[in-house]
Protein backbone atom coordinates (compact mmCIF):
# COMPACT_ATOMS: atom_id res chain seq x y z
CA UNK A 1 0.00 0.00 0.00
CA UNK A 2 2.87 2.36 0.83
CA UNK A 3 4.45 1.80 -2.59
CA UNK A 4 1.13 2.52 -4.31
CA UNK A 5 0.72 5.73 -2.32
CA UNK A 6 4.26 6.86 -3.24
CA UNK A 7 3.55 6.16 -6.91
CA UNK A 8 0.30 8.15 -6.71
CA UNK A 9 2.10 10.97 -4.89
CA UNK A 10 4.71 11.18 -7.65
CA UNK A 11 2.02 11.22 -10.36
CA UNK A 12 -0.01 13.87 -8.51
CA UNK A 13 3.10 15.97 -7.90
CA UNK A 14 4.12 15.80 -11.57
CA UNK A 15 0.65 16.76 -12.78
CA UNK A 16 0.31 19.68 -10.38
CA UNK A 17 3.85 20.99 -10.81
CA UNK A 18 3.56 20.89 -14.60
CA UNK A 19 0.10 22.48 -14.49
CA UNK A 20 1.18 25.08 -11.97
CA UNK A 21 4.38 25.92 -13.85
CA UNK A 22 2.29 26.64 -16.93
CA UNK A 23 0.35 29.29 -15.07
CA UNK A 24 2.83 30.16 -12.32
CA UNK A 25 1.94 33.82 -12.34
CA UNK A 26 -1.76 33.12 -12.04
CA UNK A 27 -2.09 30.26 -9.54
CA UNK A 28 0.84 29.30 -7.28
CA UNK A 29 -1.07 26.80 -5.13
CA UNK A 30 -0.53 23.97 -7.60
CA UNK A 31 3.25 24.38 -7.71
CA UNK A 32 3.55 24.60 -3.93
CA UNK A 33 1.10 21.73 -3.42
CA UNK A 34 2.90 19.56 -5.96
CA UNK A 35 6.19 20.02 -4.14
CA UNK A 36 4.71 19.52 -0.67
CA UNK A 37 2.99 16.29 -1.73
CA UNK A 38 6.33 14.59 -2.41
CA UNK A 39 8.38 16.14 0.38
CA UNK A 40 8.56 13.45 3.04
CA UNK A 41 6.84 14.38 6.26
CA UNK A 42 9.96 13.57 8.29
CA UNK A 43 11.93 16.25 6.48
CA UNK A 44 9.44 18.96 7.41
CA UNK A 45 8.63 17.60 10.87
CA UNK A 46 4.91 17.86 10.18
CA UNK A 47 3.55 14.36 9.46
CA UNK A 48 0.12 15.53 8.28
CA UNK A 49 1.57 17.98 5.72
CA UNK A 50 1.40 15.51 2.82
CA UNK A 51 -2.24 14.61 3.53
CA UNK A 52 -3.18 18.25 4.02
CA UNK A 53 -1.51 19.34 0.77
CA UNK A 54 -3.17 16.52 -1.15
CA UNK A 55 -6.56 17.43 0.34
CA UNK A 56 -6.16 21.09 -0.67
CA UNK A 57 -5.18 20.05 -4.19
CA UNK A 58 -8.17 17.70 -4.40
CA UNK A 59 -10.58 20.43 -3.30
CA UNK A 60 -9.03 22.90 -5.74
CA UNK A 61 -9.24 20.44 -8.66
CA UNK A 62 -12.79 19.34 -7.95
CA UNK A 63 -13.95 22.96 -7.60
CA UNK A 64 -12.28 23.73 -10.92
CA UNK A 65 -13.95 20.67 -12.47
CA UNK A 66 -17.31 21.96 -11.26
CA UNK A 67 -16.60 25.30 -12.91
CA UNK A 68 -15.66 23.57 -16.18
CA UNK A 69 -18.74 21.35 -15.96
CA UNK A 70 -20.94 24.44 -16.13
CA UNK A 71 -19.50 25.16 -19.59
CA UNK A 72 -19.30 21.67 -21.08
CA UNK A 73 -19.29 18.05 -19.98
CA UNK A 74 -18.10 16.59 -23.30
CA UNK A 75 -15.58 13.85 -22.61
CA UNK A 76 -12.90 14.82 -25.11
CA UNK A 77 -9.19 15.33 -24.53
CA UNK A 78 -9.45 19.08 -25.13
CA UNK A 79 -12.01 19.57 -22.34
CA UNK A 80 -10.27 20.27 -19.00
CA UNK A 81 -13.24 18.87 -17.04
CA UNK A 82 -12.04 15.26 -17.30
CA UNK A 83 -8.47 16.13 -16.41
CA UNK A 84 -9.54 18.12 -13.34
CA UNK A 85 -11.76 15.31 -12.10
CA UNK A 86 -8.98 12.73 -12.58
CA UNK A 87 -6.39 14.88 -10.81
CA UNK A 88 -8.81 15.64 -7.99
CA UNK A 89 -9.60 11.96 -7.45
CA UNK A 90 -5.89 11.04 -7.45
CA UNK A 91 -5.11 13.79 -4.93
CA UNK A 92 -8.05 12.69 -2.77
CA UNK A 93 -6.73 9.10 -2.77
CA UNK A 94 -3.31 10.30 -1.63
CA UNK A 95 -4.89 12.48 1.08
CA UNK A 96 -7.02 9.59 2.32
CA UNK A 97 -4.14 7.10 2.23
CA UNK A 98 -1.73 9.40 4.07
CA UNK A 99 -4.30 10.49 6.63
Amino acid sequence: MNILLWALQIVVAFLYISGGAYKVFKVVIEVVGGVVVVVPAKVTGVPMLTALAAAVLAIESLALAAAYARKSMKLVAANPFGWCVAMGVLAALVAYGRY
